[in-house]
């Protein structure tokens, strides 16, 4: 029986998650639910309300990128998420951990806050999902699933505003870390799949996509994760 992974489609981390199984050449099913409803359902499988979450063919139940990661490693050691380096690792754990903690967050609020803004742009983001509804219905429960989003998220105007200008230092630090090799080796690592994935994300937004043009956190992006669903157009 494969693995189980829980996720919302579109989730930058449950594509870090999905990427990370395909590497390992893991064995998996992915099972996809609706937003908002995914919060009430993963609460009750995982006792946690969002994605990515999976469900191992022992049982074992693991949710969180993070946790998930480091779960796989065990199970599967090669190819390395992790360097061996004890130094190079700890670097890398830095790296992964402000890619979940702190930039998942910035994207989320500015998609959010964009959505909001534009959103005939919703049912792009949901092109290529398994239970995609149709783009009408999308529209009509748009209004209910971005008020729920953005409260989840604390996706509001003024922590948008506070984003938009630390933007440039956020991308600096990607690059710094691609320039230094701890990011963007020939096979990607934890950070690469956690940081990648919500980089490739805000690549959807119209109005901040030029400020990613021609840098190494662009390309970092595009070369793991070409394909991806969503575009709000600039303005």
């Amino acid at each position: 029986m494969p693995i189980k992974l829980y996720v919302v489609h579109g989730s930058h981390p449950a594509a870090a998650v999905a990427r990370a199984l395909e590497m390992k050449g893991l064995a998996y099913e992915v099972v996809e639910l609706l937003p908002p409803l995914h919060f009430a359902i993963q609460r009750v499988r995982f006792g946690a309300p969002t994605v990515p979450a999976v469900r191992l063919e022992s049982g074992e139940k693991v949710s969180g990128s993070t946790a998930i990661m480091r779960r796989l490693e065990e199970l599967a050691p090669a190819p390395p998420l992790f360097p061996s380096d004890p130094a190079a690792r700890a670097e890398v754990e830095r790296a992964e951990r402000w890619g979940d903690e702190d930039w998942q967050a910035v994207v989320r609020r500015l998609l959010w806050v964009a959505l909001d803004r534009s959103r005939a742009a919703m049912p792009s983001y949901l092109e290529h999902a398994r239970c995609r509804l149709p783009a009408p219905v999308i529209r009509a429960l748009a209004p209910g699933a971005i008020l729920a989003e953005r409260k989840m998220n604390d996706a509001t105007e003024a922590r948008a505003l506070d984003d938009l200008p630390a933007l440039p230092r956020h991308l600096d630090r990607i690059d710094a870390w691609l320039a230094d090799g701890v990011l963007g080796g020939e096979t990607a690592n934890a950070a690469d799949l956690q940081i990648a994935t919500s980089t490739r994300l805000l690549l959807t937004i119209g109005d901040v996509r030029p400020l990613l043009a021609g840098r190494p956190c662009e390309t970092h992006a595009m070369r793991l994760f070409a394909q991806w669903d969503g575009w709000i157009p600039a303005g």
